[in-house]
């Protein structure tokens, strides 16, 4: 296995929760029609197209000119985005403990600009990176091989010394082809034992919980 001194983590889905469904729950009768309300109205091509680098008003409010109806609905997933995420306590403890040992981390995330400073104001852990790369700042999303190649440029990192952890299988192969090291992740489990085979974490139990403050309830 080659050395690595270098973890680059996905957000969505690795450190942070984001569910949609958990908002609107509270927003419409049943789950089929939350199912319907992202299928038909905020869908994921919508979303991606903030991601992307689309100001989250200006696509709101698209969005409800062409479903005037739905606009209490729309404009929640932007007013009320913070109860759609929540920590991955497991795995914010191991990057917890990364950063005890000093190794230097990054996150490359697909995020819109507006709701990724929710984000940043939510979790203080976000604040452990030594750098990041936010799809909506430079208008690339992943896989396009251009973010991938903005965050070895942006932070002078060497692809064959970085493992990179993402959930989407696709964000993998496309890393791969430039060589980085991979870990798909699949649970924190998982993620560990894969750390400690590459040398970065230390067998056992860990050795103390990552100081988080309480999450503000919503």
């Amino acid at each position: 296995m080659a050395s690595s001194n270098t973890v680059v983590f996905d957000l969505g889905g690795v450190l942070i929760h984001w569910d949609p469904r958990m908002l609107y729950r509270k927003l419409l009768p049943d789950e089929e029609a939350v199912e319907e309300f992202l299928r038909t109205i905020c869908t994921p091509e919508w979303n991606a197209k903030q991601d992307a680098g689309r100001p989250f008003p200006q696509g709101i409010a698209e969005l409800v000119s062409r479903f005037p109806d739905q606009a209490s609905l729309i404009t929640a997933w932007y007013d009320r985005f913070a109860e759609t995420i929540r920590p991955m306590e497991d795995s914010i403890q191991i990057l917890h403990e990364l950063r005890q040992r000093n190794i230097p981390l990054y996150a490359l995330s697909n995020w819109g600009a507006e709701t990724f400073e929710v984000a940043r104001d939510r979790f203080s852990f976000l604040g452990w990176f030594d750098g990041w790369v936010i799809s909506s700042h430079i208008g690339f999303i992943k896989p396009d091989v251009r973010i991938f190649q903005f965050l070895l440029e942006e932070h002078r990192l060497d692809a064959p010394e970085v493992v990179f952890v993402d959930d989407h299988l696709p964000n993998i192969e496309m890393a791969q082809t430039l060589g980085f090291q991979t870990i798909h992740f699949t649970g924190a489990a998982e993620l560990r034992e894969d750390l400690v085979g590459r040398g970065l974490l230390q067998e056992g139990p860990p050795p103390s919980q990552a100081p988080q403050p309480p999450h503000p309830a919503l």
